[in-house]
C-alpha cells in the first residue's frame, strides 16, 4: 500500500508539473474547453425544465430552482474565488474547481429527486465560481498585453458559442438521451479538460502568501446571497412575504447593510482585504466593471421577453426560440474573436464602445418594428446587428480591466469582473420580470416593447463608461 500510495503521488507531480511545453496557445485551449462547459451549463437546462419536472414529478418552483441554485452559488464567490487564486495560484484553483464540477455533474446525472438534483446543482454553481475567474488570470499570466486581446477575443468567443449552442445541444441531448444526458456529457469533457489543463497550464504560484480576510468572505457572502436570492425571488413572492416575518424587502435591506459594513471592513482592515479598495482608483477598471454589470443586465433584460415574445406571440415551441438566437451567438462568436485580435492594435475604448452603439441600435429597431404575427426573419436583422455589438464588447472590456493592473490584484480584479456580469444579469432578469408584469393588461407586443427600454437603458450606461477609459499603449504591460 504505501508503494501504490506514492506510484499515485509521482502520477499526480507528473500530471501536474509546471510550465507549458505546447506554448501559451495551447494552454489557452486548455482553458477554454472548461470555460465552454461551465457557460453551456448556465443555459442547456433551460429546455429540460419540463422533463425533469415529468421524470422526478417536480414542482415548477423547484424546477426553476434547479437553474436558480446554480445562479446563485456560480454568482456569490466569485470575488473569493479570485482571491483564492491569488494566494494558493490559479492553476491550483483552477483544477480543484473542475473536478468538483466533473463530480457535481455526476451527481446531477443520478439525482433521484428535485432536491438532490438543486444540491448538486449548487455545487456546480460553486465549482464553476472557483473556474471562472482563474481563466481571466491566467490569461493575464500566459500572454503580455500586447497579445493579450487575441487571446480574450478567443475566450469571448467560447463563451458566445456556448450561448448559442445551450438550447440546441440540450434539446439534441434531451431527444436522445433524456435529461440526464446534459449532465453525464459533463463528465468525459470535464476529464478531458482537467488533464489538459494539468498538463499544459503553467504553475504560477505568488511570491508572497496571502491571507484570507475571513470578515469579508462573511460578509460579502451573506450580502451577495441576500442580494441575489431577493432578486431573483422577489417575482415569484410578488415582492412580498417569503415565510414568517421575513420578506423580499427585508432581505434586500439586509444585504445592502451586510455589503454596506463589507465595505467599510475592507477600508479598515490593516491586513489583506477580500476586496482590494484600490482597484477602483484605477479609472479604467472600474469604468470596465460598471460597464460589465450595464451589459449584464442588458443580456439578461434582452432574452427573457424575447423568449416569451417568440413563444407566446409568435407560437414558436421553446427549442424553436432557442434555436432562433443560435445566429445572433455565432456572429458574436465570431465578432469576439476578431475584436479580441483588433484589440491588440486597435483602442479596446473604441471597439467597447461601437459594440454598445451597435447594441442600442440592434434593440432599439427591434423595439420599434415589432407587431403581432411578425415575422422572424423581419426581425433577423435588428438581431445579427445586436449579435455584432455583444461580440465586439466582451473581449476589449475584459482588456481594459485587467491591462493597467499590477498582477498581484489580477485575482481580485477577475473576480469582481466576474461578481458585477452575474449581479447585473439578475437585476436584469428582474426588472424585466416586473416590467412584463406591469404590463400584463396590454397586448405582448406593446408589454415586450416596454420591457426592452430597460436593456437599452443599461447599453446607455455602458457606452457612457466607454467614454471615460484612459487610451493606453496596446504594447503596455498589465
Amino acid at each position: 500500500m504505501p508503494r501504490n500510495r506514492l506510484e499515485l503521488q509521482r502520477l499526480f507531480r507528473n500530471l501536474t508539473s509546471s510550465g507549458s511545453p505546447a506554448g501559451p496557445q495551447a494552454a489557452l485551449y486548455a482553458l477554454c474547453v472548461s470555460f465552454f462547459m461551465i457557460c453551456l451549463d448556465a443555459t442547456v437546462v433551460n429546455v429540460a425544465v419540463p422533463d425533469i419536472r415529468a421524470s422526478l414529478g417536480a414542482s415548477l418552483d423547484e424546477a426553476v430552482w434547479v437553474n436558480s441554485a446554480y445562479a446563485l452559488c456560480y454568482a456569490v464567490p466569485l470575488i473569493l474565488a479570485g482571491r483564492l487564486g491569488d494566494r494558493y495560484g490559479p492553476k491550483r484553483i483552477f483544477l480543484t474547481g473542475l473536478a468538483g464540477f466533473t463530480a457535481a455533474s455526476l451527481a446531477c446525472a443520478l439525482a433521484p429527486s428535485a432536491s438532490v438534483l438543486i444540491a448538486a446543482r449548487a455545487i456546480q454553481g460553486l465549482a464553476a465560481a472557483l473556474i471562472a475567474p482563474q481563466t481571466m488570470s491566467l490569461i493575464v499570466h500566459l500572454f503580455p498585453a500586447g497579445r493579450r486581446g487575441r487571446a480574450l477575443g478567443i475566450w469571448g468567443a467560447v463563451g458566445g458559442a456556448a450561448m448559442a449552442a445551450g438550447p440546441v445541444i440540450g434539446g439534441l441531448l434531451i431527444t436522445w438521451t433524456g435529461w440526464r444526458g446534459i449532465f453525464l456529457v459533463n463528465i468525459p469533457v470535464g476529464i478531458a479538460g482537467w488533464i489538459a489543463a494539468a498538463r499544459l497550464l503553467p504553475d504560477w504560484r505568488p511570491a508572497k502568501e496571502h491571507r484570507l480576510d475571513l470578515w469579508g468572505i462573511a460578509l460579502s457572502a451573506l450580502g451577495l446571497t441576500a442580494l441575489i436570492f431577493g432578486v431573483q425571488s422577489g417575482e415569484a413572492y410578488d415582492w412580498g412575504t417569503v415565510a414568517g416575518p421575513v420578506t423580499i424587502p427585508t432581505i434586500l435591506t439586509f444585504s445592502v447593510l451586510c455589503l454596506g459594513v463589507f465595505v467599510w471592513w475592507q477600508h479598515r482592515n490593516p491586513r489583506e482585504p477580500l476586496l482590494p479598495l484600490r482597484l477602483f482608483h484605477n479609472r479604467n477598471f472600474s469604468a470596465a466593471a460598471t460597464a460589465g454589470g450595464a451589459m449584464g443586465a442588458a443580456m439578461g433584460g434582452l432574452f427573457l421577453p424575447l423568449m416569451i415574445y417568440m413563444q407566446s406571440d409568435l407560437g414558436y415551441t421553446p427549442l424553436a426560440a432557442g434555436a432562433a438566437t443560435v445566429p445572433l451567438f455565432a456572429l458574436s462568436s465570431l465578432c469576439a474573436r476578431l475584436a479580441g485580435k483588433w484589440s491588440d492594435t486597435t483602442s479596446p475604448r473604441t471597439l467597447a464602445a461601437l459594440g454598445f452603439a451597435l447594441l442600442i441600435v440592434g434593440i432599439g429597431s427591434l423595439a420599434l418594428l415589432l407587431y403581432p404575427g411578425i415575422s422572424l426573419w423581419a426581425l433577423m436583422p435588428s438581431l445579427l446587428v445586436a449579435g455584432i455589438g455583444i461580440g465586439l464588447v466582451s473581449a476589449p472590456l475584459a482588456g481594459i480591466a485587467t491591462r493597467t493592473l499590477e498582477p498581484s490584484l489580477v485575482g481580485a480584479a477577475s473576480g469582481v469582473f466576474n461578481t458585477t456580469r452575474q449581479l447585473g444579469g439578475a437585476l436584469g432578469s428582474a426588472a424585466t420580470g416586473v416590467l412584463l408584469q406591469a404590463h400584463l393588461g396590454h397586448t405582448p407586443t406593446t408589454a415586450t416593447q416596454a420591457a426592452l427600454a430597460f436593456p437599452t437603458a443599461m447599453l446607455l450606461i455602458g457606452l457612457a463608461c466607454c467614454t471615460v477609459v484612459r487610451p493606453a499603449p496596446p504594447t503596455q504591460t498589465g
